[in-house]
């Protein structure tokens, strides 16, 4: 980010010598002349520019004008950094999960036991934000190896809001579904990681297995929730961090994007 600034900067010097040595080549450039308080003003133009770019890309992320990227902008970093770690992601993941909260206290259920709502995992329920704040915060290309090691530490926290979603959703009388791209071999620690982070009940808790490794998770979700449909079960809503868990075939009546500008599952 200095980097940039001082860039700038000297960039602005370059441009104002070459202009006033145009005039006479012989004589010596006049020295330009700024005041402390004009740099601080173009470092804070330079600041709110950035912010705005940086805010744009989060928003196309968010609205799925983006897909598919593989790691966020450089330039970016800071920004991401200091949603996920300050307020704005904790009022999101609180306004996100009101808002389920609201439109399923207003449902009414059918008394059959086939209303279900289904939760992911990962940056939905459970928050792996010590992962990628060790691997920038979704600036490094994402490594399945590393991250299994991390999964199997089953040292992932709740996400509050979704905790108090989860079991509103519980104490209402929906199934609940848990729907993963993790693999099979991570059904264990999961379901400790899970247990000790006060998802103490579910329904079914569905991972990928050696047959849909390689499948896209979109068409992994897809597959599992016509199942669903298939068995009977109404699919009244889905809570999910990515668009591959709530868009394709057999879709929820109502779904709920959690936000994540951190890496893109598609």
């Amino acid at each position: 980010m200095l980097f940039l600034k001082l860039f700038l900067l000297f960039s602005l010097f370059s441009f104002t010598f070459s202009h006033d040595a145009a005039f006479d080549p012989h004589l010596l450039p006049r020295p330009l002349i700024i005041q402390p308080e004009d740099i601080e003003t173009l470092f804070e133009k330079f600041d709110d520019e950035l912010n705005l770019h940086c805010t744009s890309w989060r928003f196309s992320v968010e609205a799925n004008n983006l897909s598919p990227w593989k790691t966020i902008p450089e330039e970016c970093l800071g920004y991401v950094k200091e949603y996920m770690t300050g307020r704005g992601y904790k009022l999101d993941l609180e306004r996100v999960s009101s808002e389920a909260g609201v439109y399923a206290k207003n449902l009414e259920l059918s008394g059959d036991g086939k209303d279900v709502w289904i939760f992911d995992i990962d940056e939905t329920l459970l928050s792996n934000l010590p992962y990628y704040i060790e691997h920038g915060y979704g600036l490094e290309i994402f490594d399945p190896i590393e991250f299994d090691k991390w999964v199997q530490k089953g040292m992932a926290q709740a996400i509050e809001p979704s905790l108090k979603l989860y079991e509103k959703i519980l104490d209402l009388g929906f199934k609940v579904f848990l729907l993963t791209g993790r693999n099979e071999k991570h059904r264990s620690i999961t379901i400790e990681n899970l247990t000790k982070a006060g998802f103490q009940r579910w329904d079914k808790l569905i991972l990928r297995d050696s047959e849909q490794h390689g499948k896209l998770a979109v068409v992994f979700k897809s597959e599992k929730r016509s199942e669903m449909v298939e068995e009977g079960y109404r699919i009244v809503g889905n809570s999910g961090d990515q668009w591959s868990d709530l868009l394709g075939a057999d879709p929820s009546r109502r779904s709920f994007k959690l936000p994540n500008p951190m890496y893109y599952i598609p």
